[in-house]
Order: C-alpha cells, then structure tokens, then sequence
C-alpha cells in the first residue's frame, strides 16, 4: 500500500529528498550530489536511497530550477515574437528608469529576444476592448513560415489590449497550429499574464516561451522515468507562489515554476511559524551555489504579483525572494587588492578543494573546514570525506597575496561572505521598513546554519531557529503547501465612481472559475477555498498595492469604499511611511487565489530528554582567531529538552550548525534547535 508522501528539491550541489511516513508519522531524508548534465540522475538516486519503489509513493511534489537556470544562464530556446503592427518595438523600448543613476557603464537589461526577431501582425483593439481592425490571418501565415525557416524553438504572441479581449492572440494560435502542428510551444500574453501594463506582459510571455520547452522536457523526462520505476500517482511541482500544481499543469504554464526551487523553504517556514508560535520569520536558505533570502509576516508568505529577474519584469504571483551569489562552493578571490567571495560558485563538480574532485580554488567551505567548523569525516551524513590538506593548501595563495596566515585567510572569508548575506538580508527588510530585530532568524540549507548566528549578531536579531532536516527543508516545506491558482481581472475604475454590485459580481464569477479549476488538480469539493484582493493607488500614481478583501460579497456593503480605502491607508502607511487618507483612490485590478488541500504531514515531535546529558566529543575550532576545545555533538543525540551552552558544532545528515562563544541552545518539542545568548536571551 502507498503510505509516502515525498518532496525532491535540487539544489546548486546536492538534491534532497524527504518523505513523510504516513503509517508512522516520520520523516526520513535522503541526498545524492547533484547531476547538471542530467538532473533526473540526481533525483532519482536521492530518491532510491529513501523509498524501495517509486510504487510506495502516495503523493509526491518537486521543486526545479530548470527555467530559473535556463534563463540566467541564457540557454533557453530561440523565440519568434508575434506583436500587434504599430506596436512591435514595445518589448526593446521596454521602461526608462535608471535602477544605478550613478554608475556611467549602466545598460537597459538585454531582451530575450532580437528586433529581427518579432513580427508585426495587423489587427487591432482599443483600450475599451472593442476591436477596430481584424486580425490579419495571412500574416500569422507568413510568420509560421518565418518560424520553419528560422530554426526557432518558441513562440510568444502578445497583443494590445489582449487582456480585455484575446480573440486575436487565440485565432493566432489556432492558425499557427494548423501550420506548425499541435507539438509547438506558444506562449499567449493573455495566459501568461492577464493584466494590463503591455511592456511587463510581453516580457511574461516571451520568458515564459524561452523557458517552457526546456521546463517542458525536463518535466516529461523525470515523469516518465518515475513511472517506469512504478509511481502511480501525479508528478506535482512547486510554483514561485508557494503553492503547487501537477506537472501537467506546470508544463502548460512553465512560467508560475520559474523560481520553484527556492520558495518551498519559505513555505516551510510559514508551517514553522505555526509550529512553533512565532509568526514573523526571516528565512535564509544556503547552499551550495546561493544565498536566499525570504519572509514569513504575521504567519504569511511574504508575496508580490509580480517579479522582476536580472531588470526583465514578469507578472504572476510570487514569493519575494531576494537571491545572491553567496553559498558553500562561493570561491573567494583578489580584486584590487582586496577580498572577494562570490558569485561565482565551484558548483557540484568539481566542487571545493576539499571534495578532492579537481577543484583547486578556495571556497567558503573549504575556509570552514580550516577553521574546524566542519567534521571532514562525517560530512553530508557521511556520505562525502573532506580533504583539510586541500583545503588549506588552496587558502593559502590568497593568504600569502594578503600577509596574512592561513587561518586568518579563512576567518576573513567566512566574514566577508557573512557580510554579503547581511547586507541581503537589509535588502529584503531594512529597505523596505521592516526591522529585522523584530523577526526570528530560520536558517536552513547545508550551509544556512553554520552562519546563521553570525548573521544574527551582525544585525541585531534576537533569536535563531534552525529546524530539523535543515539541509532538506525546502524539500519539507513542498510537503506542507497547497494546490494554488491565481486569477487577475483588470478592473479600472475610481472610488467615486466605482459599482459595488459589479464589483462583487465579478469577483464571484472569478472565484467560481477558479474553484473549478481545481477539480482538474484533483482537489475534493469540500477541500476548495478561494481568497480575494483587489490592486489598489492613489488617482493619478502608477503603481498600487494589493489588498485583501474579507470575500466576494465584501463590496457590497454599504460603506466598502471607505473600509477598503482605510485598509489600503494603512497598507500605504506600512509600506511607505506615510499615507493621504480621504485622498481619491482608484481600483485596478482583481485577483482571485484558489486553494486545493491535499493533505500534509505533520510536524513530527521529538522524543523528551531523559538526561541533562548527551554523548559528545571534543574538537578544536577557531573562533575570533583563538582555537578554543569545543564539543562536537551528533544532533541525532539530542533531544526535546536538551540545553548546552557554546560553542559548540552539531553535525547532521543535512547540516552542520556553528554555535560560537557566548552563546546557548535549546531543543524545542519538534526537534528545532534554538540559539540565543547565554547571558541575556537577546543577540
């Protein structure tokens, strides 16, 4: 009988894979490196080492950065972008602001896509959605000969106005089919992004062309090896929402799986923060190649509805995550003079010197090792033995550049890439009015919390939690997230004029068409649920915020406007630092999001301690240039109860985590470990 729920997550330099128990109620991990020239080997020799047979799988959900990768490594697929006539160097004008006013070298992003490569097309309609020219069917033809004779892989099509009327973007695709055949990937900018604002959604569709026939095969590849190993149940994927759709959903809409990697340890940490009591969480997420950076708010993904990746804009619905190049496998290097780490990783092959791979430059994790923060013996569950000779023989050539001994070399690279991530962790907080010291750090990935503490002190945040699993816990956040379905419906209208019945109205059909959509995820009725919003500025601004409405009928109380205006005044305030309350407002757009629950694994609680006592052994470790006798605890050793002070390293299948000087952990009920001062309780 089927019993394990399982989630796959591949990282820069390892996969993990956690599966949940469903007759026990445990969870097991599993960890294979990561295989770039075919992430399906990765994945599927992680998942051999948890479960017998795919076939014992009741439910599985996996997270990948094959587009995210493909469209920062620029090798997606050659696209043929179809544009309204009159219109076609929209995507190339693109938008004016310089986002670096000061720097003399700045260039506008470069587009995906070549002038000579987008066709104009005749047939036009106006800003009220009435069509003033018919689509010109012969010039469609002519572009599919285009597209033959090309060598084109994609095709975006994105129309004027096809937000409010896409007549002409689906009779584009119907005519393109007829002459290219049914197995061609179109993206339609109506689909990819239903909103208005023609820039942003030309860009959503030609990225979401880019990368869907790279998204498209991978997917196919990794669904058909699991069925042939006997799985018998959907193939699901994370989506940069938070939420999840099966993999043929995904493969229609790749784009909603752009930063699927990274946003299932936000939603980890969004359980977590139920679990434990504490609703505002700073999640930070290292591994091998990358630092990322997210937040939970009052028990809530941190969510925008729209992203913006290396300047080019896409509008759907996703997790903020804020990412920089700051990871395990970072490589530290000289530039004028000074120390650099990052971006650029040794990535899983060959890796830091230490994994005695061919790899000679000196990485983050090699410097941890110099400095005794890592058992080489047992590193990764055991699975991997660490060469400290390597190690400190590739830090010693920047050592020598720089005067200074090798374990001062290796202490100034943990704290210039410490540095790094805090200066990231300001970007998503301090920049926008939140103050990380009213937060809870949760570090996690095999990196996140041997410098999760540092962190902490740097910027003054009074506790941090590192969850079990840490190394797998995106894996186990996927597990703990739901169906998800976005709706957008531009709705332009000011407060004094605005339709409260029309509103609600529409909002009530959106919300039907959207439950419905879940019945095809294989949601049960009962367990749908719908929750709704409404994009909210001041007449006359340009950009607005989102505001959640209670439901559908909420418009149609006699004092909506001023309730929503207030809402969206105190939403304004919070975000900007001020606000104009009895100011005109104007409504823009409605969204709808559909959730479909498909069950979840609890969170697992810990035995009790039966001691003050755990087994333990001895270790010298650097901290602050003085090597001090530190113990070296397995964390399969310690449970609910146990309290130590540090420093201290606790070693794990997944994680190693660093506790310097002056410092105290506790052992929560559900296994997490909690770090704070020894003296005080504050960092």
């Amino acid at each position: 009988m089927s019993r394990f729920r399982v989630s796959m997550d591949i990282g820069g330099t390892f996969t993990d894979v956690i599966g949940y128990d469903e007759a026990t109620g445990r969870y097991q991990v599993g960890k294979s490196s990561t295989t770039p020239h075919d992430l399906t080997e990765g994945v599927l020799t992680a998942l051999e080492s948890l479960v017998d047979s795919p076939g014992d799988i009741s439910f599985t959900v996996h997270g990948t950065t094959q587009g995210l990768n493909a469209f920062l490594e620029r090798r997606g697929v050659k696209v043929l972008l179809l544009s309204t006539k009159g219109a076609g160097d929209t995507y190339h004008i693109a938008r004016g602001p310089r986002t670096r006013l000061y720097d003399l070298h700045f260039r506008k992003p470069a587009p995906l896509v070549p002038l000579r490569d987008i066709v104009e097309i005749g047939g036009r309609f106006d800003a009220a959605g009435t069509e003033l020219e018919p689509l010109d069917e012969q010039a469609v033809r002519q572009a599919a000969q285009r597209y033959r004779d090309g060598g084109f892989g994609a095709i975006a099509v994105a129309y004027l106005f096809s937000y409010l009327d896409p007549a002409h973007e689906l009779r584009t695709r119907e005519i393109l089919a007829e002459e290219l055949g049914e197995d061609l990937t179109i993206s339609l900018s109506h689909e990819a992004a239903k909103e208005w604002r023609e820039y942003e959604r030309t860009s959503s569709a030609v990225v979401e062309a880019y990368t869907g026939p790279v998204v498209r095969r991978y997917l196919e590849r990794l669904e058909t090896n699991l069925k042939e190993r006997g799985l018998a149940v959907p193939l699901h994927v994370m989506q940069s929402s938070g939420g999840i759709l099966t993999a043929e959903s995904a493969r229609r809409r790749p784009l909603q799986t752009l930063l699927s990697g990274p946003v299932g340890g936000t939603m980890g940490g969004v359980e977590l923060a139920r679990a434990i009591g504490r609703p505002n969480l700073i999640c930070v997420d290292m591994g091998g190649t990358s630092f990322d950076v997210s937040l939970v708010i009052d028990g809530q993904p941190d969510i925008s509805p729209e992203a913006k990746i290396e300047g080019l804009p896409m509008l759907m619905s996703v997790v903020n995550i804020h990412t920089i190049g700051a990871g395990g496998g970072s490589v530290a290097w000289l530039e004028a003079g000074g120390l650099r780490v990052g971006p650029r990783s040794a990535g899983a092959n060959p890796g830091p010197a230490c994994y005695r791979r061919g790899g000679t430059e000196p990485t983050v994790t090699d410097a941890n090792l110099v400095l005794g923060r890592i058992d080489p013996e047992w590193f990764a569950g055991g699975s991997l033995t660490l060469d400290t000779g390597a190690a400190r023989t590739a830090l010693e050539g920047l050592a020598e550049a720089l005067g200074l001994d090798t374990v001062a070399m290796a202490e100034g690279v943990c704290d210039v890439a410490n540095a790094k991530m805090a200066q990231a962790i300001r970007t998503i907080t301090v920049s926008r009015g939140i103050e990380p010291r009213d937060f809870t750090l949760v570090a996690f990935g095999g990196a996140g919390p041997m410098h999760a503490v540092f962190l902490a002190r740097e910027l003054g945040i009074g506790e941090v939690v590192v969850p079990r699993f840490p190394g797998a816990f995106s894996a186990w956040g996927m597990l703990q997230t739901d169906i998800r379905k976005d709706a957008s419906d531009t709705y332009f209208h000011l407060d004094a004029d605005l339709d409260t019945a029309d509103m609600a109205a529409r909002l009530a059909a959106m919300a039907e068409a959207a439950l419905t959509s879940l019945a095809d995820e294989g949601v049960p009725e009962e367990n749908r649920r719908v929750e709704y919003a409404v994009d909210i500025r001041y007449a006359a601004q340009e950009y607005t915020l989102t505001v959640p409405l209670l439901d559908a009928s909420e418009p149609s109380r006699d004092d909506f406007v001023e309730l929503i205006a207030k809402r969206f005044g105190q939403q304004h305030e919070s975000r900007y630092g001020h606000a104009n309350l009895g100011a005109p407002i104007e409504f823009v757009t409605l969204r709808t999001t559909a959730f479909g629950d498909l069950g979840r694994g609890a969170a697992e609680h810990v035995e009790p301690a039966t001691g003050a006592t755990f087994p333990h052994e001895l270790r010298e470790v650097v901290f602050d240039g003085e090597s001090r006798s530190t113990p070296l605890v397995r964390r399969e050793d310690l449970a609910a109860g146990h309290a130590f002070e540090g420093p201290a390293i606790i070693v794990e299948g997944t994680a190693t985590t660093v506790v310097p000087p002056g410092f105290s952990v506790s052992v929560d009920p559900i296994g997490s470990l909690v770090i704070r001062t020894s003296t005080d309780g504050a960092l």
